[in-house]
């Protein structure tokens, strides 16, 4: 059964939120308990408002003011507001940021959770949080990958449709075509590593927490190699830290998904371990160790930050989004 997911922080007390739903309905992806995770609580679902133009001073547009031609909606039949930093000059390139929620979520509820536009906002991004479809069942999902989370076999090119944002996004704004980014959570982590296959022309690096590849490599054929960091909580129940099976079909874990992302980067076969390790989740101790695979094609990285003791929902501290950011940052399109 699916369970409802709550937040375990005053910030988003009982809203609904990544990857929970009604206790009645049919799924997979139920709350991770353990040091650093969410509370195990259940609850029915709950709607939020647009968030990040609340808690940000940036404004929130469908795209009708940018330097180009774009006449809108952003997403044509699925629009999508976007969050333009205050300081925006359209004489002036912008770094992009797309963020991706979890099954039964919607982008309004990831936001929530990960609270990344202020962040984005204070260093000049643009930022979208857009919303994949409903399944049978009403619940929102991407379809990203044979194990996550196409439940029902509709016919959605998730893929395609998001690349048509990338587009249209640049369309309207003056996007600093080196500096695209993907962030997803759980689904829309699995569906950020599918537009890092499918569209790697366009995307600088994705930034994945509790998501995984696919398992049959064969179908991730990234045309440049790709910047990847993958996060993910060792107590996680939902999408097992180690790799499993969802619904007849398998996905990697943490490390081999990492793996995978550096084999095809070219990188060097062993990651430097001896990393300083930090405080994500405001546990006593330096909980998160980071791997980080250097000397990849392009001047590329992949790194892997494994969450000692932490779920499928992890209760970040401030560190996160700055640690985040920080790695976006640092690497570009060449």
């Amino acid at each position: 059964m699916l369970r409802g997911d709550l937040l375990g922080s005053a910030a988003a007390a009982a809203l609904l939120v990544a990857c929970g739903s009604s206790v009645s309905t049919p799924g997979f992806e139920s709350l991770a308990g353990g040091s650093g995770g969410a509370p195990s609580t259940s609850s029915g679902t709950s709607t939020a408002s647009s968030t990040s133009a609340t808690t940000t001073s940036a404004t929130s547009t469908s795209g009708s003011g940018g330097s180009g031609g774009f006449q809108g909606p952003i997403g044509d039949d699925r629009p999508v507001k976007v969050i333009v930093p205050p300081d925006y000059d359209p004489a002036i390139a912008s770094p992009l940021v797309i963020l991706l929620h979890g099954y039964s979520a919607s982008g309004d509820l990831q936001e929530l959770y990960l609270d990344l536009g202020k962040e984005a906002s204070a260093r000049g991004y643009l930022f979208a949080h857009p919303d994949g479809t409903s399944d049978s069942t009403g619940l929102q999902y991407w379809n990203a990958t044979d194990a996550c989370c196409n439940l029902f076999n509709k016919n959605i090119d998730d893929s395609s449709y998001l690349a048509l944002v990338i587009d249209q996004i640049e369309q309207a704004y003056h996007v600093d075509a080196k500096r695209v980014f993907f962030v997803g959570h759980s689904n829309g982590g699995f569906m950020s590593h599918r537009m890092a296959c499918d569209h790697a022309d366009k995307i600088a690096a994705i930034a994945t927490l509790a998501g995984s590849t696919w398992k049959d490599q064969s179908k991730c054929n990234p045309s440049a190699p790709m910047n990847v960091l993958v996060v993910h909580g060792t107590l996680d129940p939902v999408i097992l830290y180690g790799g499993g099976n969802l619904f007849g079909n398998d996905y990697p874990g943490a490390v081999e998904t990492a793996k995978d992302w550096a084999a095809k980067d070219g990188c060097a076969p062993a990651p430097n371990q001896n990393l300083p390790s930090m405080d994500l989740v405001g546990l006593p101790t330096h909980e998160t160790t980071v791997s980080r695979w250097s000397g990849c094609a392009q001047g590329r990285v992949v790194e892997h930050w494994r969450i000692e003791g932490s779920g499928h929902v992890p209760l970040f501290n401030g560190n996160f989004k700055a640690a985040l950011f920080d790695f976006l940052d640092a690497h570009p399109k060449p």
